[in-house]
């Protein structure tokens, strides 16, 4: 049976590869907002449907690293509060 430094350790290690993913996912989301005003900015007034879907991808891709960031950040918050009561 693993003794609570052991647990607190591996909590720790897991906490801080959740924090490296987090930050890869901020990094995704301002990749998507540049590619965002790239698109919006080259095809600007253009009104062709495959921009407006295009648009609309990245557009949710965006939405979708928020919820996952949000996410990770509730993983964090339980685990410190585990940590905590260990």
């Amino acid at each position: 049976m693993a003794s609570v430094a052991e647990l607190k350790a591996a909590i720790d290690v897991a906490l801080q590869q959740i924090g490296d993913g987090q930050t890869a996912v901020q990094a995704a989301g301002e990749k998507l907002a540049e590619a965002q005003q790239t698109l919006a900015g080259a095809l600007e007034g253009s009104g062709h449907e495959t921009v407006e879907a295009a648009q609309a991808s990245l557009t949710q891709a965006g939405q979708e690293l928020e919820e996952c960031l949000a996410a990770t950040l509730v993983a964090v918050e339980q685990a410190q509060l585990y940590v905590a009561t260990l």
